[in-house]
């Protein structure tokens, strides 16, 4: 049975602020103003549209290449944080172990559990990276091939997909990947700025954790980040205060305009400090930070997304401005026209937050979490 809810409060549409009332049942019914909107938060509920998370390798103890139920495992743990739907992120490795993870995903993608994100598709982050900038992922990297990513596709719809411009025949197989509806991102490379520049000419579409696992923005001998920064429209970004100095953060803001924010989080999300798997590698959690087990790299996080909003707004982002990197500029990304908004039609995802942005209900296509 559809269950309708109303709800009333300050209300982040797709115009806007407004202060009044939301019904939806799977959809957004009505949006409907009760009072002037004077921009002063008077206590009543902040309502926002549901976190879209374009990178999420885990949560709960459980690693996406697991395969299996694990994506379902975690798109109920990110749930329960505000992500209202999310892609599947993978790990290097063989293609017989990204396969099987893909078979998990593609389940989790044709059923979702009520009480848990929607599985959009895969982010596949490599195996087409650089031995130079593997970061936390294996050394298993191989050049890609059309027809090699056309087998993995066919099992689960590859949304995104990271690779090393500069290696082999990748720059030459980016119009072709575009052509299938994937997007590709640039990351784990040690190209060039003309690398990077001529990827986005032949039709990638944007960064994988901007800065980290790239060539930088030396002045003299500027990289893939500084592609980024000069040219791009879109690029992802992990703002666990970690990753990404804030000053940085900001600075990148100002330069793509529709840059948006990723969590990368790993199964040591919502877990205690320990070891957990990251794909074929082991990391460490410890005070929030996830690294190696020699500790020296950071591999991934332990970030949420409601913890991203807050983030967010520490740097001096408005709620509205972090809202929409979290939310509106991923949709758009993807081209999903009807998430990442609050406006008649759309999908009913939304987050509700007190006063101090903490969590109070959660609802993905109608559905509410339990956040408990």
């Amino acid at each position: 049975m559809t269950t309708t809810h109303t709800l009333h409060g300050r209300i982040l549409t797709a115009n806007g602020w407004m202060r009044g009332h939301i019904g939806f049942d799977q959809r957004v019914r009505h949006l409907e103003a009760t009072h002037e909107d004077a921009g002063d938060f008077d206590g009543s509920p902040l309502i926002l549209p549901g976190f879209i998370d374009l990178h999420v390798h885990g949560a709960a103890g459980v690693d996406i290449m697991e395969g299996g139920d694990a994506a379902h495992t975690v798109a109920r743990a990110h749930a329960r944080h505000g992500t209202t739907a999310l892609l599947a992120t993978t790990m290097t490795a063989h293609e017989d172990d990204i396969a099987r993870a893909l078979h998990g995903i593609a389940a989790s993608i044709d059923t979702r559990n009520i009480d848990a994100a929607r599985v959009l598709g895969v982010h596949l982050e490599g195996p087409y990276i650089s031995r130079e900038r593997l970061g936390a992922q294996p050394p298993l990297v191989v050049e890609a091939t059309l027809a090699q990513v056309e087998r993995l596709h066919a099992i689960a719809p590859i949304r995104v997909l990271t690779l090393a411009p500069e290696i082999g025949e990748h720059h030459a197989l980016i119009p072709q990947l575009a052509a299938l509806g994937i997007r590709v991102q640039l990351g784990h490379s040690a190209g060039t700025y003309e690398d990077g520049r001529a990827a986005l000419e032949a039709g990638a579409a944007g960064f994988t954790h901007l800065f980290n696992g790239m060539s930088g923005v030396d002045h003299r001998q500027p990289g893939i980040a500084a592609a980024a920064l000069a040219h791009a429209q879109y690029a992802e970004l992990i703002p666990d205060l970690q990753h990404v100095h804030p000053g940085v953060m900001r600075a990148a803001m100002r330069a793509i305009p529709r840059l948006y924010c990723v969590t990368d989080a790993t199964a040591a999300t919502g877990m205690p400090d320990g070891e957990y798997a990251l794909g074929s590698q082991r990391v460490h959690k410890c005070l929030g930070c996830v690294r190696l087990a020699d500790g020296t790299s950071l591999a991934g996080s332990a970030l949420t997304m409601n913890q991203a909003l807050r983030n967010l707004v520490s740097i001096g982002l408005s709620i509205a401005d972090a809202s929409d990197r979290l939310s509106r500029y991923p949709a758009d990304y993807l081209g999903l026209h009807q998430r990442g908004r609050l406006q008649v039609d759309a999908h009913a995802d939304l987050v509700v937050l007190d006063a101090q942005l903490q969590l109070t209900r959660v609802f993905v296509e109608g559905d509410e979490i339990p956040l408990n």
